[in-house]
Formats: C-alpha cells, structure tokens, sequence
C-alpha cells in the first residue's frame, strides 16, 4: 500500500496563514522522511480557513525543501483557467523538478459565483468545457496540438525533457469517465463524498484508454484519517474535524476550531446525526484500527494509493498521526 498525502493547509482558530503554510512545509518534510509516496497541495478561494489558494506557488516551495518525494497538485481548478496556462507553469515545475510533479485536475467551481466569476476575470466560463480542455492540456504538454486546432503553431513552453504526471479528480462516474478517456489517472475524493466510489472506480478501470502518459489505469483514493495510540485518544483529536465539517457545510468559519470550544459545544439532534453520516468520510483510531479499515477501503476500491489528509486542530498531534500511520505493516 503507497500512502501519500493531501494538503488543504487548514488554519486552526489562533493561528494565521503564514503559521500554516510554514506547518505544511513541516509536514511535507516529515512526510518524506517517513516515507510518503507523494504530498498533493489543494486550492480553494475565497475563504478564512484554508491557506492553499495556489498550488503551484506551494508546490514549487516543498519540493525546493525536499529531496525525492513527489510533489502535486490536488487539485488545479482547470474550468477557471487556460490550459495553456497550466501547461506553462506545470512545465516550468518539471523542468526544474523533473521526475517529481503532479499535474492533478478537479472540475469544482472553485466557490461561489461570485468567486468563480472574479476567478475567470468576468467571463462565464461553463463547467462543460472541462474534458476539452484537460485534452487540450495533453496535447499542449506534448506539444501535438492538432493542425486544425486555433491553437495550432502555439507551443507550451520551456520545453522539457519529460512531463508531469497527470490525474483527474472526481466523485462520481462522470469524473471517472473524463480521466478514463483521457487517459490519465483517476482520483477519487472519499473523504468529501464516498456514495458513489466502486461505481466511479469501475468505471474508470471498464473505460481507460491508454495513451502516452499511461499505459494502464491507476487509481488513489483520498480520505480522512485520524490515528493516535488509542481510539479513545483518536476520538477526541477528531471533534475538532467533526466541527469543522459542520461548520464548513453550514457556511461558517472555516477555521479548524479547537476540542474544548467543541466540547462547549451543545450539538442539535440534526448536527448528531451529520457527525455521524460524516464519519463515513474518515478512518479514527489506533494503529490496528486505522489498519483494519483502510485495509478494508482497499479492498473495495482495489486500489493501491491511498491520499490521506488530516484536518485536525493540534498540528503537533497531526504530525504524530501522519507518523503512527507510516508505521503500520501492511503486509
């Protein structure tokens, strides 16, 4: 089993954006020295609790601190942009990091309208247009753009002696499906939605066209895990997810609160029963638990990667569980 990680770099409630962004540097240098296969930056705009608003910015940073482990993308919101323009940047970080990069993709809107619309500097770019421009992307990356193409004679540049691994983020079928025709990987994102995995992972494997960047279908999943040395303990560093959850589908602060504002906290019959539907999106435990049930998600999804993220409010406590989870035998 390959265990990566996935940044979203959650700011805790007393902390600033550049206490995080200093933290996720720790931990993807932790995450090397323990042995991570990968560590993938997400973006999100437009809102007071996640720092990583520009992936690539970040990218470029841990993998200048670190040595070997791959360094992505989790992912570029391509509807907002051009895909010339991710081509450029994710050819710039391979030249100067060749062998290292991720190129992953997601379809999200980024936000609200409004967001997305002061993303796109105005223009009413549709979500539709997603799978034309992740082949764009290919062929601007490969630097094969179709004679008949607009964007025929234009070249991505620098030019680079090989090009960033690509995948598609998605939650369903439908995203599976633009990875699979593509011909890229396909990641799947448990730890927002887990409904409709296996059907999305079997679509994914039943359609996959191979092509230069991969010959055969490759799939990580993502999810949330909380290990410590007991249950009881990985409990209690969870609440802090728990209320973060709720507060992040309710609109509020999006900072990660800590347990004993949690503890405070009398929970609705309504926010119990979400607690517990949202528990379905993570792994709590002790070593032997987190082991017994991921070994369980690999089962159903047969999958060999998976891309954990840890979105709890003790930093020092989340280094402690990335490091008890990289000590679990597998075998």
């Amino acid at each position: 089993m390959l265990l990566s990680v996935l940044d979203q770099a959650p700011i805790s409630k007393g902390f600033t954006a550049e206490d995080t962004l200093k933290n996720s540097l720790r931990l993807a240098k932790k995450a090397e020295e323990l042995g991570y296969f990968r560590y993938w930056m997400a973006e999100h705009h437009n809102t007071n609790g996640l720092a990583s608003s520009s992936p690539e910015i970040m990218i470029t940073r841990i993998a200048s601190v670190t040595d070997h482990i791959r360094v992505g993308s989790g992912g570029v919101l391509l509807p907002q942009y051009s895909p010339l323009k991710v081509a450029e940047n994710f050819k710039m970080l391979e030249a100067l990091f060749p062998e290292r990069i991720d190129l992953g993709l997601g379809r999200s809107p980024g936000g609200s309208q409004k967001t997305r619309m002061a993303l796109t500097d105005g223009v009413n770019k549709t979500l539709s247009a997603f799978p034309r421009q992740v082949e764009e992307l290919q062929h601007f990356l490969q630097g094969d753009i179709p004679k008949d193409h607009p964007s025929f004679g234009v070249k991505a540049t620098p030019n680079t002696g090989g090009n960033p691994e690509m995948w598609v983020l998605g939650l369903s079928s439908r995203g599976a499906r633009h990875a699979a025709n593509n011909g890229t990987g396909f990641t799947f994102g448990h730890f927002i939605d887990p409904s409709h995995g296996e059907e999305a992972i079997e679509t994914y494997t039943t359609y996959f066209k191979s092509n230069y960047l991969l010959e055969s279908p490759r799939t990580n999943v993502c999810v949330f895990v909380v290990c410590a040395r007991t249950d009881e303990e990985a409990e209690q560093l969870a609440l802090s997810l728990d209320m973060w959850l709720l507060q992040v589908e309710k609109g509020l602060d999006t900072r990660v609160p800590p347990v004993e504002e949690v503890k405070r906290h009398t929970f609705t019959l309504k926010e119990i029963e979400k607690i517990k539907k949202n528990r379905k999106r993570m792994i709590v435990g002790s070593q032997d638990t987190v082991k017994r049930e991921l070994l369980q998600l690999q089962e159903m999804y047969q999958t060999e990667e998976f891309l954990v993220i840890t979105n709890i409010y003790d930093f020092e406590a989340k280094l402690k569980s990335y490091e008890l989870l990289a000590a679990i035998n597998f075998e």
